[in-house]
């Protein structure tokens, strides 16, 4: 183990999974997590999941080729986390269009759910308008939905 190295999620099957722990900057003075925070811990779980599957944002944007955005994310709370808790972000492709991908999140400790969510990311030209996503990106995308990312 290098402790000098960032944490990566990984794939389990068309599953990418992101494990987190909730900090005191995380939480509310009651200790529990402020709900803005799930798409927090949600949006790194997505960028850890395009990295790990081979997809370079940061390349995308440095060439002028474009960024995703998020253009929709539609979010269920189901049980509140809380100070201390291990949580699990499952982050699974629903969709893949032209010029977006639907992706559907779930933050989980241990067994139980927390939320349930659904978020559009939408491919976009630097300066904000919708284009068509690269090619080898659907294509990864598609080997994601399969099962085939790793």
């Amino acid at each position: 183990m290098n402790l000098d190295q960032p944490y990566r999620g990984g794939f389990v099957g068309p599953e990418h999974r992101f494990a987190l722990t909730v900090y005191f900057e995380d939480t509310d003075t009651a200790g529990i997590v402020y709900y803005a925070n799930y798409l927090k811990f949600m949006e790194r779980a997505r960028s850890d999941m395009l990295r790990a599957a081979g997809v370079d944002q940061r390349a995308a944007m440095d060439a002028g080729t474009g960024v995703y955005a998020v253009a929709e994310a539609n979010i269920r709370y189901l049980r509140p986390a809380k100070l201390g808790d291990d949580l699990l972000v499952i982050s699974t492709v629903e969709q893949v269009r032209a010029a977006s991908v639907l992706i559907h999140q779930r933050v989980q400790r241990g067994a139980e759910q927390l939320t349930d969510a659904r978020v559009t990311a939408a491919f976009l030209t630097l300066d904000g308008r919708p284009t068509r996503q690269p090619r080898e990106w659907v294509d990864i995308f598609d080997r994601i939905r399969s099962g085939q990312a790793a």
